[in-house]
């Protein structure tokens, strides 16, 4: 199993825009585990498309959070990397 974040925030012009996606596989041993996800933002491909999701507050995001767990197709989506998020788990 594993738990995908979708993390959201305002931005300059009080849009709420993606701040960034990531995935972490939940640990099956028993015990506190703490857990670093690297975060990740998707990026438009052209200068336009970087002005116009600007100009218009809509930046480029994942339809489906099934694409951050997977893995497949992501390696021709261009991202940014967003700095990380830290979860404990308690697993009984």
């Amino acid at each position: 199993p594993q738990i995908v974040l979708s993390v959201y925030g305002p931005d300059f012009f009080g849009h709420d825009v993606v701040r960034g996606y990531g995935a972490v596989h939940v640990p099956f041993t028993p015990g506190r585990h703490r857990r670093t996800i690297a975060m990740f933002v998707p990026e438009s491909t052209s200068r336009l498309q970087q002005f116009t999701s600007w100009l218009t507050g809509r930046r480029p995001e994942f339809t489906d959070p099934k694409v951050v767990a997977q893995g497949e197709g992501r390696e021709v989506t261009r991202v940014r990397s967003q700095g990380f998020v830290t979860v404990s788990f308690n697993v009984m």
